[in-house]
């Protein structure tokens, strides 16, 4: 199979679910790591890939807002610690604030004081961390159609999907309505701003919306959304175990990748969820009576986008921790190291293999 990118349609498309695979294995790298050279890689990396396989959608273009989100996470990161102090000790104060007296039953927390610069670097560190998971999320967001995501759920939890699309569908049909409206008061003379505005324009937007819900619940009910079929009590106290049995084993793996000790642990419970929470899923699905339209294929494209995210991911757990986090105390710059550096570039591959949008073609 030839990997040079052809043009994308129904057939070649990347799956839904390779892009959040690929996104949550950069996300997992930047859970490792408070090096800020590292993290704006990473971040380098998701808005380059975004830009080169980003539709026109209009949930294609949420990336900025995660953007500025995680921009507005790292500032007030920072605010926290000036305003509320830190417990990393430094030696280098630049300012000192008014500091408010508190009771004796507050003692460890201080409101103001003196700022220093290892204190205000530990902070810079870890908003950019949050900042940078936070625009990884916003990566999946933009190039993977919620809707074929949601479409591929297990029968389970196709009731979730049905409302989660319902939601995602008619939140983009009020921006417009709002804009519509807002437009015409501008084309009459009538001010399309103030509080007065708002209110006029938000009665004809939520009848619209009402109206819309009716509609749709109407044809998913003579569609027949909603009916199941007995099944037997053992199954379904079955399901319930393996469901949650899974989901707590994985939360257990999770905690042991994101700790320092928990590397002996996290892998085989994570994979025991896993298998218990799918099994439960599979169970689950037989009181679903459906079927699936078209299904998204999962091909070579898409083995290849999720395996790039989780090769990102196992290299840099795999990296010895003293190189993913810089001295804070005492402060040192930063360096970039060169083999977790080479292991986040893997994550550029999905701009290569992954099928060009319409308009790039």
């Amino acid at each position: 199979m030839s990997l040079r990118a052809p043009g994308a349609n129904r057939s070649n498309a990347v799956h839904a679910g390779a892009w959040w695979l690929w996104a949550l294995g950069l996300a997992a790298a930047a859970s490792r790591t408070t090096n800020p050279l590292l993290l704006g890689l990473l971040v380098g990396v998701a808005g380059y890939v975004v830009a080169a396989r980003r539709t026109d959608a209009p949930w294609a273009r949420s990336y900025g807002a995660f953007v500025k989100l995680g921009l507005a996470v790292l500032v007030v990161r920072l605010v926290f610690s000036v305003v509320l102090g830190s417990p990393v000790p430094g030696t280098h104060p630049l300012f000192t604030l008014p500091e408010v007296p508190l009771p004796e039953w507050a003692r460890g927390v201080r409101i103001g004081g003196r700022v220093t610069a290892e204190q205000l670097v530990f902070a810079l560190y870890d908003g950019a961390k949050l900042a940078a998971l936070l625009i990884c999320v916003g990566a999946a967001n933009a190039l993977a159609n919620p809707a074929r995501l949601l479409k591929s759920l297990p029968g389970a939890l196709y009731e979730v999907g049905v409302a989660v699309v319902v939601a995602m569908t008619f939140a983009p049909n009020m921006v417009a309505d709002v804009g519509r409206l807002r437009a015409a008061r501008r084309l009459r003379g009538r001010p399309a701003g103030g509080v007065r505005a708002v209110l006029q324009v938000g009665l004809p937007v939520l009848e619209g919306a009402l109206e819309r819900s009716v509609a749709v619940a109407a044809s998913m009910d003579a569609r027949g959304y909603g009916r199941t079929v007995p099944v037997p009590p053992a199954v379904r106290h079955a399901t319930t175990v393996l469901t949650l049995g899974g989901l707590l084993a994985v939360c257990v793996g999770a905690y042991g990748l994101l700790s320092a000790s928990g590397a002996s642990y996290a892998v085989p419970f994570v994979a025991a969820g896993v298998v218990m929470a799918a099994a439960g899923l599979r169970l689950g699905g037989r009181r679903s009576v459906r079927t699936r339209y078209r299904p998204d294929r999962w091909g070579a494209r898409s083995w290849l986008v999720a395996g790039s995210g989780a090769v990102v991911a196992a290299l840099v757990a795999g990296t010895d921790p003293v190189t993913l986090h810089p001295g804070v105390v005492p402060l040192v710059a930063p360096g970039l190291p060169l083999w977790p550096a080479l292991s986040v570039l893997v994550g550029l591959l999905p701009a290569f293999v992954a099928p060009l949008p319409k308009e790039s073609v």
